[in-house]
């Protein structure tokens, strides 16, 4: 018989990006240094940035796989794996070959003029505390 089972990896898995997307309050506070961070990022593509989309890649590919592998016998948040990994490896492919329309979507959502710039980051932030909380949640379940 097959056991659900939680991997030792995946409470990290969302704290992880649980922070990431936390990490975006920064742009409510100030919203032009955040801009000019994460667009300077971007554009540069130095060591930073191979690093960090390296990591969200490999945490992708590596939820998706487990998702596959367990298909019978997945927990509800699994799904995330595979929704989330799929839009987050095609954002970074997207940025990688330099894909016109998605550099545009990524400039406009770092326009500090954009009467839209709340409504986009908080919806991160709330993703990002769902998954943080998903992660706690997970560590706790785990040890027991």
């Amino acid at each position: 018989m097959l056991e659900k089972k939680v991997f030792v990896w995946e409470p990290w898995f969302f704290v992880a990006f649980g922070l990431f997307h936390l990490h975006r309050i920064w742009g409510l506070i100030d919203r032009i240094s955040y801009a000019k961070f994460w667009i300077g990022i971007l554009e540069n593509k130095g060591i930073f940035y191979f690093v960090l989309m390296g990591i969200l890649a490999i945490l992708c590919i590596l939820g998706i796989i487990t998702f596959v592998k367990n298909k019978r016998i997945n927990y509800w948040w699994r799904w995330i794996y595979l929704f989330g990994g799929v839009y987050l490896l095609f954002d970074l492919f997207a940025i990688a070959i330099g894909l016109e329309f998605w550099n545009n979507l990524l400039l406009w959502m770092f326009d500090v003029t954009s009467i839209y710039w709340n409504v986009i980051w908080l919806f991160f932030i709330l993703l990002g505390g769902f998954t943080f909380i998903l992660g706690i949640k997970l560590l706790v379940q785990r040890k027991r």
